[in-house]
C-alpha cells in the first residue's frame, strides 16, 4: 500500500474497528504526556498550544548541565502544568547537589521526576547510572527532603539499548521497581516490539504501569536522525517495511497513528496494558498538538457515525 506524499493516510487507516478499541485509542489521546526540550520559547509556545492539563516532561541536555530542564519545569509549573523534569545522574554532582535540586522543585510545586542516566561521557561527579540516583532519591525523601514529589519514573527499552545487554536491562528494571512509580519506553515504532516487551517485563514480575513513548507529529528528517541516534533501528526497518517508507517519506512528516492503532488492536482482548502515552514532540510542540486533536477529533466523529 503506497500513500501519496502530500495527503494524509484516508481516514479508515487511523480509524479503530470498534467501540471498545476506539474509546481506548481516545482516552489515550486525551491526557497524554508530552516530553519538550529545554529550548528557548518552548515555555512560550507550550503555553499558546498545550492545555494545562496535559503534563509535560522536560527533556536534559548533557552539554548545558541541568539548569536548563529546572529552569523550564520551574516555568511550565508556575503556568499550571504537571511539569515533570528528566534528572540525568550524569549531572548530578552528590547528595548534597540532588537535595537541592529536590528542594528547589519543591518549592515550584513540581510532584513527579524521571531519572536517566544521562548521556554526558563524563559524570559531573558520583551518579554514573540511573538506579544509583534513583536509591539516593528515595534516600533524601525519606529524610524529609523533596517531601513534595509524588512520584518517581524511569526508562525502558522494548528494543533493547546499544550499550547495555537485555540481561543486564531486565535486572535493573526490577531492580527499581521497589523506588519506582512508573515506566516510560524509549520512542518506539513497532507496537509487537512494545506489547513484547511489556508481557515480557510482566512476567519477570515487574507491575508498575507502563506509559507507551511514541514520537509526535514532526519532521521525517529530525525523527530519522534522533531515532538513529537512539537506536530504534528495528523500528524504523518495521515502519518502512509496513509503508515501503511513505510514512516517513512524506512532505508533511510523518504521523503516529498507524502506531496508536496498532497498540489498541486487540483492546479488550487480552492486550498488554498501556497506562498512557508519552509523546516525544521532538522540538515540534504546535505540529504535536495539531495532530493529536485532528485524530481526536476524527475518532469522536467516527464514533457518532458509527
Amino acid at each position: 500500500m503506497t500513500v501519496s506524499e502530500s495527503d494524509d493516510p484516508p481516514a479508515d487507516e487511523v480509524s479503530p474497528s470498534g467501540p471498545t478499541r476506539r474509546s481506548v485509542l481516545i482516552d489515550l489521546l486525551q491526557q497524554p504526556r508530552y516530553e519538550v526540550l529545554p529550548l528557548a520559547g518552548t515555555a512560550e509556545e507550550v503555553a499558546e498550544q498545550v492545555a494545562t492539563t496535559i503534563p509535560v516532561t522536560v527533556t536534559s541536555a548533557p552539554r548545558r548541565g541541568l539548569e536548563p530542564t529546572l529552569a523550564l519545569s520551574e516555568e511550565l509549573a508556575g503556568r499550571g502544568y504537571a511539569a515533570v523534569p528528566h534528572l540525568a545522574a550524569r549531572l548530578v554532582r552528590d547528595d548534597a547537589h540532588l537535595a537541592e535540586v529536590l528542594d528547589r522543585l519543591g518549592s515550584a510545586r513540581v510532584r513527579d521526576l524521571f531519572v536517566v542516566a544521562g548521556d554526558s561521557d563524563r559524570p559531573v561527579g558520583r551518579f554514573t547510572d540511573s538506579m544509583q540516583l534513583l536509591q539516593a532519591v528515595a534516600r533524601l525523601r525519606e529524610a524529609g527532603r523533596g517531601e513534595g514529589v509524588r512520584a518517581v519514573g524511569v526508562a525502558g527499552y522494548p528494543e533493547g539499548h546499544p550499550q547495555v545487554t537485555d540481561a543486564e536491562l531486565d535486572r535493573a528494571l526490577l531492580a527499581k521497581q521497589s523506588d519506582a512509580d512508573y515506566v516510560v519506553t524509549q520512542m518506539c515504532f513497532d507496537p509487537a516490539a512494545v506489547h513484547g516487551w511489556i508481557r515480557h517485563v510482566r512476567r519477570l514480575g515487574f507491575r508498575r504501569p507502563v506509559h507507551v513513548g511514541v514520537p509526535g507529529a514532526v519532521d521525517r528528517l529530525r525523527l530519522l536522525r534522533i531515532a538513529a541516534r537512539i537506536g530504534v533501528g528495528t523500528s524504523l526497518r518495521f515502519i518502512r517495511r509496513q509503508h515501503d517508507g511513505a510514512t516517513l517519506l512524506r512532505r508533511s512528516g510523518y504521523r503516529p497513528d498507524d502506531v496508536l492503532t496498532g497498540l489498541t488492536a486487540d483492546a479488550g482482548r487480552g492486550s498488554p496494558e498501556v497506562a498512557g502515552l508519552q509523546v516525544y514532540t521532538l522540538g515540534d510542540v504546535a505540529a504535536t498538538e495539531r495532530w493529536r486533536r485532528e485524530l481526536l477529533e476524527r475518532l469522536h466523529e467516527d464514533g457518532r457515525h458509527g
